[in-house]
Parts: C-alpha cells; sequence; structure tokens
C-alpha cells in the first residue's frame, strides 16, 4: 500500500484499536489455487506475539482452508470508514480555485503468517468470545447454550478455525492532513452534515491535531 509520510499511522495502539472497532476483515491469500479474498469478522488479541494474534472461523465447505499451508505469508484489510470528498468544502477553494475532488479513508492492513486449526475447542472458543463481544450490546445478548446443544454441535463441526500471527501492521489515515487546517475543518463539518460522520469527526480531530 501507497503511504505518504502524511498519512502514515504507525502508533500500534491506535492500529489495535482500529482493528478492534473494525472487525470485519478482508483475508487475502495466495494458495495453491491463486488469489483469493474471503470477508471475515476477527478477534485481535492485542496482548500476544510482538504484534498481535487475529483468530477466527470459516466454514468448512470453504476452500481457503485446504488452499494455504501453515506458516503461508496473508494479508488482513480492515477498513474503518471513507468517504468522497468534494473541493467545494474546502474554503480556499473558492478563493484560490486550487483544489480537485479525492476520497478519504482510513484502514489498516495486517500482514501475518497463518494458521489452520481443525480443532473444535479452539472454534468454540472463537465462536463464544465473538459472540460476546458482538451481542454486549443487545437488551438480552444471546449466547450458544440459548441454541440446542446438538444443534451448535452440529453446525461446529462445519467451521474450521484460523489463527494469523502479525508480523507488520501498515496503516493509513487519509484525511485532508495535506490540506490546510481550516480546509480539513470545512470538509469534515461538511461530511458530518450528510451523514458520513466517522470520517468527519475523524477529519476534524485531524484539524485539531493540525491547529496545535
Amino acid at each position: 500500500m501507497y503511504v505518504p509520510a502524511h498519512f502514515a499511522e504507525n502508533r500500534k495502539d491506535v492500529l489495535h484499536d482500529c482493528i478492534a472497532q473494525h472487525p470485519f476483515g478482508t483475508l487475502v491469500t495466495q494458495g495453491k489455487s491463486g488469489l483469493d479474498a474471503n470477508h471475515i469478522p476477527f478477534e485481535l488479541a492485542a496482548g500476544e506475539g510482538e504484534l498481535g494474534l487475529l483468530r477466527a472461523h470459516v466454514a468448512r465447505a470453504n476452500p481457503v482452508w485446504q488452499d494455504v499451508a501453515n506458516g503461508d505469508e496473508v494479508l488482513v484489510i480492515f477498513r474503518a470508514g471513507d468517504a468522497y470528498i468534494s473541493p467545494n468544502w474546502y474554503p480556499s477553494k473558492h478563493e484560490a480555485h486550487k483544489q480537485v475532488p479525492t476520497w478519504n479513508y482510513v484502514v489498516v492492513h495486517a500482514h501475518g503468517r497463518i494458521r489452520i486449526l481443525d480443532d473444535e475447542r479452539y472454534v468454540r472458543g472463537v465462536i463464544g468470545r465473538l459472540t460476546r463481544t458482538h451481542e454486549a450490546m443487545q437488551p438480552k445478548p444471546w449466547k450458544m447454550a440459548d441454541a440446542p446443544k446438538d444443534y451448535t454441535d452440529t453446525l461446529v463441526k462445519l467451521i474450521v478455525g484460523v489463527e494469523i500471527e502479525i508480523t507488520r501492521l501498515v496503516g493509513k489515515s487519509k484525511l485532508s492532513q495535506n490540506k490546510e487546517e481550516r480546509d480539513i475543518r470545512g470538509a469534515g463539518e461538511a461530511l458530518i452534515s450528510s451523514g458520513e460522520s466517522p470520517i468527519g469527526d475523524a477529519m476534524l480531530a485531524a484539524a485539531d491535531e493540525k491547529a496545535r
């Protein structure tokens, strides 16, 4: 990924937080059948290994778990939002007219080594933790015990575990940091007013940082 210095995000805690807040990643593999991409919710174990571990599961019917070998290099892409930026939102455009459209976004690339775990205990652990995390905001959180045991036992056998040791994290926050503070703020406020709050809020934070 091309990352100009003014868009680079290198802080591990910020990158981990981005993954935790946006855990639905794109797993990119280069296996025996060639290039492939699968869209999977991940659990981040931030404190394990130098850069953390990613844990997930895939359907047994998905050929990806047989297409790769343990130790193969893979890439997981986590997107934290994106938005089109109109030059009309930059105050300086109305003075010098020297602005063009762009697209802003926040993304984390987690490079790592994959391991396949065809292990029922591991799979149950991943499912249980993912469920607790994503059900936590529900009025009455669902748990595996809510379903009949024979039903969940059958489904668990149709799942294979995946673990990825993160070896490199690359973060990019493209939020118009190469613009004037007033232009960053103007575009951020325009995004928020149009309902694009995630990137708009991030741009206002970037404007505040530039103003310091």
